[in-house]
């Protein structure tokens, strides 16, 4: 590290911190909020918090300390193509939201177990995959010392999960109580977020894809 007058606890803290308000981000609280929205009851929804953020920890940390380490550097086109493939990942969400066979009186009440605890899993590797390498050229912008950047990585990861976690949590405490007191709750709000996932999803690919220029000769890219 250039500057060895800042503490390694600063640092790390500037990671959790940082890492708290990623998990903030409109693209993975669209994914998720979509996701939790299948479970009603606080457990389950803040377990799927906890499975997406394991799988965007597990992505974001090994891929962006090898970048880190052998100081790497993504291609643009590269770059474009791994946020494409989180707009298509909010697409295939939706879909799966509003083509639901479930009722709109029914909802999942027990732990969501199986095919939605996966999804969050693999949702969150590929938002983990696509910002690995913003991430790493933040943390090289500033500590130069290859340990403490991947230091810095793991616990901004770990606070990206901790974030993920108190976001569901927080969004499935409401959703509880307003399910609890109108029987349609649960199936509309299924199908909201699915709305919202396949909108925000097709706008991110449209902004990637076009404007950003993954499918012209020209690809623009500003890792964030």
């Amino acid at each position: 590290m250039d500057s060895p007058s800042i503490p390694t606890a600063t640092v790390l803290g500037l990671g959790l911190l940082l890492g708290l308000r990623h998990a903030m981000d409109p693209d993975h609280v669209v994914a998720v909020t979509a996701i939790a929205a299948r479970t009603r009851r606080a457990g389950p929804a803040a377990w799927l918090g906890i499975v997406w953020g394991a799988g965007h920890t597990l992505t974001l940390w090994a891929v962006g300390a090898v970048l880190i380490l052998f100081n790497l550097v993504v291609p643009p086109r590269v770059g474009l193509a791994l946020e494409f493939a989180v707009a298509m990942a909010l697409v295939v969400v939706g879909l799966l939201n509003l083509r639901s066979h479930a009722p709109l009186h029914s909802e999942l009440e027990d732990a969501p177990a199986g095919p939605l605890a996966r999804r969050a899993f693999l949702v969150g590797l590929i938002h983990g995959l696509a910002g690995s390498a913003a991430v790493a050229l933040l943390v090289l912008a500033t500590v130069r010392d290859t340990g403490l950047a991947c230091g810095y990585l793991g616990v901004f990861a770990l606070g990206t999960l901790l974030g993920m976690t108190l976001i569901t949590t927080g969004l499935a405490v409401p959703v509880s109580v307003f399910s609890r007191r109108f029987a349609l709750a649960p199936g509309t709000l299924r199908i909201a977020t699915g709305l919202l996932s396949l909108g925000f999803g097709l706008w991110l690919a449209w902004q990637i894809g076009w404007v950003d220029g993954l499918f012209t000769a020209a690809p623009r890219w500003s890792p964030h």
